[in-house]
């Protein structure tokens, strides 16, 4: 096969699960998790669940938990509560239960939101880790920051096709360090 011709790879769709964190949203209000919702089904995986959770460390983290022990969801996406108010904990909930923090995820976030509204980024604790092989991102609640998120990284790392690598291939090798120690 000569190196200009390459093999397309199939979509694989991945199960996702949608939180999003506030004491005043409904689901017929809520329009970042409606967004991220409508994102997802349109590029064409699985959306799970989508739920509300008022701003409890405790809630969210024993939702959170309870999905990535779910087989069929493969990443969570919250919404909300990643500030610094006293009401703001979405972050202080999930970061103490990573098996793994993803960085670079916040560092990409920041940068693209910086151009988008500078140094106000500054405001927003989004992170994103791995809980029980479950990848887990955790957005700020406003329109434009979850739009940024997936337009801008988690719609890309969420397609096998993107080259060149993304999280879908690497979703079966999650597990590797388990493996070996059975």
């Amino acid at each position: 096969m000569s190196d200009t011709v390459k093999l397309e790879r199939p979509f694989i769709p991945v199960g996702i699960a949608v939180l999003t964190v506030s004491d005043s949203r409904t689901l017929a209000t809520d329009t970042s998790g409606a967004y991220l919702a409508s994102r997802i089904t349109e590029a064409g995986h699985k959306l799970r669940d989508r739920q509300i959770v008022v701003d409890d460390a405790e809630q969210i983290r024993e939702l959170v938990v309870q999905w990535s022990k779910n087989p069929e969801i493969d990443v969570v996406i919250t919404t909300g509560g990643t500030g610094f108010t006293g009401r703001d904990v979405t972050p202080d909930a999930l970061e103490p239960v990573f098996d793994k923090k993803m960085d670079g995820f916040s560092v990409i976030f920041h940068q693209m939101s910086y151009a988008k509204i500078g140094t106000s980024t500054i405001q927003s604790r989004a992170t994103a880790g791995l809980i029980n092989q479950t990848f887990v991102f955790v957005l700020p609640g406003s329109g434009g920051a979850c739009r940024d998120a997936w337009e801008g990284i988690l719609a890309q790392q969420l397609d096998y096709r993107h080259r060149p690598c993304n999280f879908v291939e690497i979703m079966p090798r999650l597990d590797e360090h388990l493996k070996r120690k059975n």
